[in-house]
């Protein structure tokens, strides 16, 4: 074997690995969710950490197999810089059996779970969300998205999800929506 072809075939291994452990890595972080896990998104509104500058709302489709019906949705992430620990989930899903938005909201451990938490467009009306169950990686709340905040959400410029602490301290993490409606178009 000449220099030539030696050095492309070592070279092309060398990508073909690399490419390899940065989609082990990527499917290896992140809470569970109907796709790989998505970088941070949001900055949190936390004397705890800054988050970098917004990515914006992503959208992803899975099916179980190839004969299964495709299950699509959009999220966006907040997560502290410093330490990488994920503050708000925000999973916007259209089941493909009643094509009816579902809301899925992620947070952090240590809430004042009676409290539950609240999603708010701009300085619109708040929705209530009841926490439904913790885990180790976080606690859920869950609500059907009526056609009301569904279009709130896609003219709005800011949704403000908000919980608070065992210590009865509110934080509000606000998550941009410039791109909702954009996203929200390719899943419905």
């Amino acid at each position: 074997m000449s220099a030539k072809p030696f050095a492309l075939a070592i070279l092309l291994a060398v990508a073909l690995a690399a490419a390899g452990h940065a989609e082990t890595a990527s499917k290896s972080k992140g809470p569970a969710s109907a796709g790989p896990a998505t970088p941070p998104a949001a900055t949190p509104s936390t004397d705890q950490g800054s988050a970098p500058p917004p990515q914006g709302w992503v959208a992803r489709c899975a099916s179980a197999s190839r004969d299964a019906p495709l299950e699509c949705a959009i999220e966006q992430t907040a997560v502290l810089t410093k330490t990488g620990q994920l503050i708000v989930l925000v999973n916007i899903r259209v089941p493909s059996d009643t094509h009816a938005p579902v809301a899925l909201v992620q947070l952090p451990l240590g809430l004042n779970l009676p409290a539950g938490a609240k999603l708010q467009v701009d300085d619109g009306k708040p929705v209530d969300l009841q926490i439904q169950t913790c885990e180790t990686r976080g606690c859920y709340a869950s609500s059907p998205v009526a056609a009301d905040l569904l279009a709130t959400l896609k003219s709005g410029k800011q949704l403000k999800v908000s919980f608070q602490t065992l210590a009865k301290e509110t934080i509000t993490i606000p998550m941009p929506l410039g791109d909702f409606g954009a996203a929200y178009d390719k899943i419905k």
